[in-house]
């Protein structure tokens, strides 16, 4: 944990002359800005060990997997072959497909005789029940098919051939094979209990910055030791952890216990307890984990399912949603899923892969930070997917986290190994997307920006960025970044805007107060820069108080949560107009109205002028309500520095 330093001076004194205090602020913003943000120095701690051990399986004939039948055991033998009723194949066993030498191809994950069929969504069921007859389909909705109209389907006789009929049919929106997808790790035991990947992407130093409060991110995976449910128990090292309700797409139910290991390993990297004096560290450990289980217990699960769970985490408050798991089928189901997340303000963080050959999906999807994996040297990792669709890479080497034993049943002492995969990698570039988010970005496009600008370029060549995409992950680069521009672009607007003011109410009435005073001044940086906005700088938001004084009010309500602050409920003018009714009278009471109210119209400004902030109702909708609120949060001010 980043030790506090001890501020250097006092922060609360005002200069009389308020024009010098304005001057002032701004040097020492320029100065931070010159400064430069601290990086990870690149260096391991105290070294990472040994590298991922040699093993070049080469491309291993597939053992396809038997089909479980959901309301069967596991372990329960298939239905015979011919069987007319479709079970989702929800579950699937099967031995880990490496390919490390050579890709695998695209059909290498169908499920044989299996596809989705994404119907018209206002398609009822009796023309649904239609399309299945003239098809001769045997349908199976999924978890959402009421909203989505998506169902599973057995094919009697060539794919390909109803695929193309399929397609051409104005029923149907998509028409594609069913494929599974995989736990996308390489499991390694563990040699060094260090983390070195967290020094890597300097996550002590982000911790100055951001810890993610208010922020839930959703692991997509084989669910997340989040509770003590029946035989499973909670993870002693997410006892600090919260974790909101989630879905379990295998069982159907609301219990996604982990039953594998791999995603608890995941969340552990993303909000893993932190600073408890026990096991392992996480990058947004304030964060809430949401577990969504689409894979079975053997690490495997389908297109149809992680498109449900993307879905699924969207539509119930996931602010980042981490896809350590893919294949190599393209689906046109998955990226639908994809892109309603993102229109509901979700960053999508997929990892690239483990083929050593092309990115895997959803990792190359439209829309989602794909992430290769590298090692303690910041070489890419022998078996990392490279190519089109990486966009940054991450540590995935000897990856030291929590997990489960005994399939997360009965009580025993969680082991903390360290995995290599991918997988590993995305849980670091969604745990910084959750810093992000934290910190008022919440435009997943302007949270993908702040990852890649931050980046660490370690090879700038066309064949480098296939291999890293904009570079390796700098969580503290990218938060420095976006606190900079956030306290700069305020004080600039909080100064020129204060200036008008002044001017304004003089021109009205020559005896108008003065803004430059201190009665005005820090209501106006509370509410547009914050308080104690340099205070990163010189103390760690990890406590409390102090991430409370270094936001400005504004941003307040991203401690309840990211989503309430999409509405911007606290930066408007009806705080400043309610105040003035209500204390208008108050004589000394006006000028820290109006401070306040030029303060909100600052924030504003920096809303519209950044750009990183998704509105609920779009971008045009947002400015127009930054513009409005902020005119009359001018006209408030102006009206309260008049004496009359």
């Amino acid at each position: 944990m980043h030790k506090s330093r001890l501020p250097r001076g006092s922060v609360t004194a005002i200069h009389p002359a308020g024009r010098a205090l304005a001057t002032s602020l701004l040097a020492a913003t320029a100065l931070v800005a010159v400064s430069g943000v601290a990086r990870a120095d690149g260096t391991d701690g105290r070294g990472a060990g040994t590298a991922l051990a040699a093993r070049s399986p080469g491309m291993l004939e597939p053992r396809l997997p038997r089909y479980a039948n959901p309301g069967l055991p596991v372990d329960a033998e298939p239905p015979p072959s011919g069987f007319n009723v479709l079970n989702e194949p929800v579950a699937t066993e099967g031995e880990p497909l490496y390919g490390l030498a050579s890709e695998l191809d695209e059909t290498s994950y169908d499920i044989p005789g299996q596809i989705v069929v994404d119907a018209r969504d206002d398609l009822d069921d009796s023309t649904l029940a239609a399309l299945a007859r003239d098809f001769s389909l045997h349908l199976f909705p999924t978890a959402l098919a009421s909203e989505t109209r998506i169902q599973i389907a057995t094919v009697e006789g060539p794919v390909s051939a109803t695929l193309q009929r399929l397609a051409r049919d104005p029923r149907v929106e998509a028409a594609e094979p069913l494929a599974r997808v995989r736990a996308s790790f390489v499991a390694n035991d563990p040699l060094l209990k260090d983390q070195w990947h967290m020094a890597r992407v300097g996550a002590e130093r982000a911790w100055d910055f951001a810890t993610g409060r208010g922020v839930t991110v959703a692991v997509v995976d084989t669910g997340i030791a989040c509770e003590t449910h029946g035989p499973f128990v909670k993870a002693p090292d997410l006892a600090s952890t919260e974790c909101v309700e989630g879905w379990n797409f295998v069982t159907k139910t609301n219990h996604a216990n982990d039953d594998q290991g791999h995603g608890t390993h995941v969340a552990g990297t993303i909000a893993q307890s932190t600073n408890n004096g026990i096991g392992a560290a996480g990058l947004a450990f304030h964060a809430r984990l949401m577990p969504v289980k689409v894979l079975n217990e053997s690490g495997w699960g389908t297109t149809a399912d992680v498109a449900d769970g993307i879905r699924w985490a969207a539509d119930h408050g996931a602010h980042v949603i981490n896809l350590s798991l893919g294949g190599p089928r393209n689906s046109k189901v998955l990226q639908s899923a994809i892109d309603h997340a993102i229109s509901r303000g979700a960053v999508v963080v997929a990892a690239a892969g483990n083929t050593g050959g092309r990115v895997q999906y959803p990792g190359a999807s439209d829309g989602v930070i794909g992430v290769s994996a590298t090692d303690a040297n910041d070489k890419i990792a022998r078996f990392s997917s490279r190519g089109q669709g990486v966009d940054v890479a991450a540590p995935g080497v000897n990856v030291t986290q929590q997990t489960i034993c005994n399939r997360g049943r009965g009580d025993c002492d969680a082991p903390y190994p360290a995995y290599n995969g991918t997988s590993m990698a995305a849980p670091h570039v969604a745990g910084a997307a959750a810093l992000l988010v934290g910190l008022g970005v919440s435009d997943p496009r302007a949270v993908e920006d702040a990852i890649r600008a931050g980046a660490r370029m370690v090879d700038s060549s066309d064949d480098g960025k296939l291999l890293y995409g904009a570079g390796i992950l700098d969580a503290a680069s990218s938060v420095a970044r976006v606190t900079q521009s956030h306290a700069v672009v305020r004080l600039v607007a909080l100064l020129l805007l204060a200036t008008w003011v002044g001017r304004r109410a003089r021109k009205k009435e020559a005896n108008a107060a003065s803004p430059w005073r201190a009665s005005f001044l820090l209501p106006a940086l509370a509410a547009g820069p914050g308080l104690f906005f340099f205070a990163p700088w010189l103390l760690s938001r990890v406590d409390l108080a102090v991430d409370v004084l270094a936001r400005p009010i504004a941003d307040l309500d991203l401690l309840i949560g990211a989503s309430v602050h999409r509405w911007l409920p606290l930066a408007n003018a009806l705080i400043p107009l309610g105040l003035t009714s209500l204390f208008f009278g108050v004589k000394k009471l006006r000028p820290a109205i109006a401070g306040l109210a030029v303060g909100t119209a600052a924030y504003l400004t920096s809303v519209v002028t950044l750009g990183e902030v998704a509105g609920p109702l779009g971008r045009l909708a947002l400015v127009v309500w930054c513009a409005v609120n902020a005119a009359a949060c001018l006209w408030i001010a102006r009206t309260n520095l008049s004496t009359r």
